[in-house]
């Protein structure tokens, strides 16, 4: 089940391929196993790709794929996991993480307003910055190590209800 639901969704691998920011690997993109979908790989790329999602970076989905490569995991599974923080779903995911930093070092939390400047980003850093960092390191950590046993218990529960199926069906077919 895991594994047809997620091929249905993700892109060919020559289009992923041909993508400009992907396509800096090079002859690294030729090895077949970050493209096949198993278990193994689909955890993996799952944990990555939750851990890098939590990164307040423009380039999350280049770090994805470069730490997919070397682990050998799915590569497009790996990059649109990232895709968790989009636009829409950025500001409540990192607003979480602030919360989860200043929880951790024990800060009360501050009001601010977002502005789009680099005098802003840079006060806020500042001030902000630490417990935001930090929350995002530790929701990428424990969201990514929670994606990819997810994932592995999901699919072990996918595989072991298709062989109860089949069993189910062949006693079936034997009454028949």
């Amino acid at each position: 089940m895991p594994k047809k639901f997620i091929k249905r969704y993700l892109p060919d691998h020559h289009s992923i391929k041909q993508n400009r920011f992907i396509s800096l690997f090079g002859t690294l993109l030729h090895d077949a196993n970050l493209w096949h979908l198993n278990r193994r790989s689909a955890a993996g790329a799952f944990g990555i790709g939750l851990f890098f999602a939590f990164w307040p970076v423009p380039f999350q989905m280049w770090l994805a794929a470069a730490l997919a490569i070397p682990l050998r995991v799915n590569l497009p599974l790996s990059v649109a996991t990232v895709w968790l923080t989009n636009p829409i779903t950025m500001p409540p995911v990192f607003y979480f993480a602030y919360l989860v930093g200043t929880w951790i070092i024990g800060a009360p939390v501050q009001e601010f307003a977002f502005e789009a400047s680099w005098a802003w980003v840079i006060e806020s850093l500042e001030s902000i910055g630490p417990a935001f960092l930090l929350g995002c390191f530790v929701c990428g950590v424990v969201f990514g190590l929670l994606g990819y046993f997810g994932m592995r218990l999901l699919w072990r529960f996918s595989v072991a209800r298709a062989w109860q199926q089949r069993k189910a069906r062949r006693i079936a077919s034997k009454q028949a």
